[in-house]
């Protein structure tokens, strides 16, 4: 019997709100599949371990589910600096998650370069199933 070498995704969620990071972790997990989670409570920490995973040539993630709404450092900001770094290479599929996407911002989100789509909060089991099975399948 063969094993195949499958590497798990690694998954960022970014989110100030507590109780929306645990209502995505749960629907991750809920997918059995095995992915590793990593959940940042601050843009500003996030993008500090992501820069630091590009300089030290570490694992970067697949896939990130970003609020918008975040105290200190938004959503909109992260992405502007993170297009800024100069070892920035598009790796990771950058999802939107927000509970207070208006029209303005959902057409900002759609034509944003790195933005692969949004959803409202909470995502769901299916929003989830289809971020996740277009990654697999790309893999």
């Amino acid at each position: 019997m063969e094993f195949e070498d499958v590497t798990p995704l690694t998954i960022w969620i970014i989110d100030d709100d507590l109780v929306s990071l645990f209502a995505a972790r749960y629907g991750i997990e809920q997918l059995n599949k095995p992915y590793i989670v990593v959940d940042f409570d601050s843009a500003e920490v996030a993008l500090k371990v992501l820069s630091d995973s590009m300089e030290g040539a570490e694992e970067l993630p697949d896939v990130i589910l970003l609020d918008l709404v975040m105290p200190k450092m938004d959503g909109w900001e992260f992405l502007e600096k993170l297009e800024k770094m100069p070892d920035y290479v598009k790796t990771s599929d950058i999802y939107i998650l927000s509970a207070f996407l208006s029209t303005k911002e959902r057409q900002r989100a759609s034509q944003h370069p790195v933005v692969k789509g949004y959803f409202d909060k909470p995502i769901s089991k299916r929003a989830l199933s289809r971020i996740f099975g277009e990654k697999e399948g790309a893999k």
